[in-house]
């Protein structure tokens, strides 16, 4: 990787993490270049604009995270099999959906584009687990809105465990939803 590349990459990775923690409108410039160690110069000539930093790294945070969870609901094994995975996966409770907690940054929400890559987030994985849904034999509509409720139960569960400060919150949550799943067709057989 080049030295230009390699700057870009660290300023991204340094936003992304302390969007994360902090929020995109709480982090200045300066933060993302301490927390990233490149010069004050490769900032501003690979990004000219505070906004070009968000869009790209909610950009990378939004791409990471989809392919991440297509990757998780996607394979060989049965529909319910995967998806019953990827909802009981192990997850960071205290830190929350570093996505989800976008929502609730009026800095990413009041701008069309930082928005359009959130919604883009939550778009991409409703179809991917209606999807999920479909395959195990739930008619189309009402595999819609189970995806919904798969996805209101993750992000729920995100939400009780920090304000209840009990990371068992999400487990229960989960826990609960993964119960009320009929079995896919071919594990009734």
């Amino acid at each position: 990787m080049s030295t230009t590349n390699e700057s870009r990459e660290r300023l991204v990775a340094a936003a992304r993490d302390l969007y994360a923690s902090q929020g995109v409108g709480a982090t200045s410039p300066r933060q993302v270049l301490a927390a990233s160690g490149v010069g004050q110069g490769s900032l501003y000539h690979h990004f000219p604009a505070k906004h070009d930093l968000a869009l790209a790294a909610v950009s990378a945070t939004v791409a990471d995270s989809l392919a991440a969870a297509t990757g998780e609901l996607g394979g060989d094994r049965p529909a319910l099999d995967r998806l019953r995975a990827y909802l009981e996966r192990p997850r960071d409770t205290a830190n929350g959906c570093r996505i989800g907690r976008l929502t609730s940054d009026q800095t990413v929400m009041s701008d069309a584009e930082l928005a359009a890559q959130v919604g883009s987030y939550f778009s991409g994985l409703v179809e991917c687990l209606t999807e999920v849904f479909v395959e195990a034999g739930v008619p189309d509509g009402a595999a819609s809105d189970r995806a919904y409720a798969a996805l209101a139960i993750v992000q729920g569960g995100y939400v009780l465990a920090r304000a209840l400060a009990d990371p068992t919150a999400m487990q229960r949550a989960v826990r609960g939803f993964v119960s009320m799943l009929a079995p896919a067709p071919e594990e009734t057989a």
